[in-house]
């Protein structure tokens, strides 16, 4: 297990919640009227009340998503977090969909402990041909002088079918070989869908040594099994009331998950 992994999370099986923050400006959803940073203190309160091990702050309103993220985006998301910085009593991380470059600027000045991204394949996806480079974020990321931020690799993207034929097993083992990530992640195929737990246990069977966690759609009556195979999981939609994506924090359904959590840890 990576030494950044261990120094961000210093948790057996980190369990991550999402705040998915409204849409950003200059994205075709975002309103004015909207406080961003209201409705994320919100979330991310109950999310802590509830005993997550982690947060990350996201962009998943800002759709139809782009490979290049508007800078006005960027903005206000570290505008929002900086707001909450002094509240914020877990570790916590940043995702800019779809751009790696504006998740480690993100992260960077935000002071996060880790950033989430699809840095390497190839990909026909809903937004065209997706080709990230993961050898120009991580030196960017060093170059800014944060070499201690964990960089979490989603290695099966969501929107997108990968281009590469090899197995996802044979596309993990090489991502590390060649791309040394603080983690794995294995997804479904939007958010909101699970990841098929034999794709987890695949990926975990070709590397017992790198942290292997499940991306999107855990469940309340799933998180055990995946626990049993996974070395943490990421988790968004099954929180918001009514298991909606793009509802608020339900702190109920939030506690009641970490309480599954806790009794699978045991």
């Amino acid at each position: 297990m990576t030494q950044r992994f261990r120094t961000v999370f210093q948790t057996e099986k980190p369990v991550i919640a999402m705040v998915h923050l409204g849409a950003l400006p200059g994205s075709p959803l975002y309103d004015p009227a909207v406080d961003l940073v209201a409705a994320a203190r919100a979330d991310l309160q109950a999310l802590q009340d509830a005993g997550f091990d982690a947060v990350m702050f996201g962009n998943e309103n800002d759709r139809p998503y782009e490979f290049t993220v508007d800078p006005a985006s960027s903005a206000m998301m570290a505008f929002v977090i900086g707001q909450l910085r002094n509240e914020i009593t877990v570790p916590f991380g940043v995702n800019m969909l779809w751009d790696p470059m504006a998740s480690v600027a993100v992260g960077v000045t935000t002071g996060a402990g880790f950033i989430r991204e699809i840095f390497t394949g190839t990909y026909a996806s809903d937004m065209g041909v997706w080709s990230p480079d993961a050898g120009k974020a991580m030196r960017y990321r060093d170059r800014l002088g944060r070499s201690d931020m964990a960089m979490l690799f989603n290695i099966s993207a969501e929107f997108a079918h990968s281009l590469d034929t090899r197995p996802l097993p044979d596309r993990a083992r090489s991502a590390v070989f060649s791309s040394i990530p603080d983690a794995v992640l294995v997804s479904g195929q939007i958010t909101g869908e699970a990841a098929a737990l034999s794709d987890l246990e695949a990926v975990k069977a070709v590397l017992p040594d790198t942290p292997v966690l499940a991306n999107t759609g855990v469940k309340h009556d799933t998180v055990a099994d995946v626990l049993n195979l996974a070395d943490g999981c990421i988790v968004g939609s099954s929180l918001k009331r009514d298991g909606d994506t793009w509802n608020a924090v339900d702190p109920e359904r939030a506690a009641d998950f970490m309480n599954r959590v806790r009794a699978a840890r045991r």
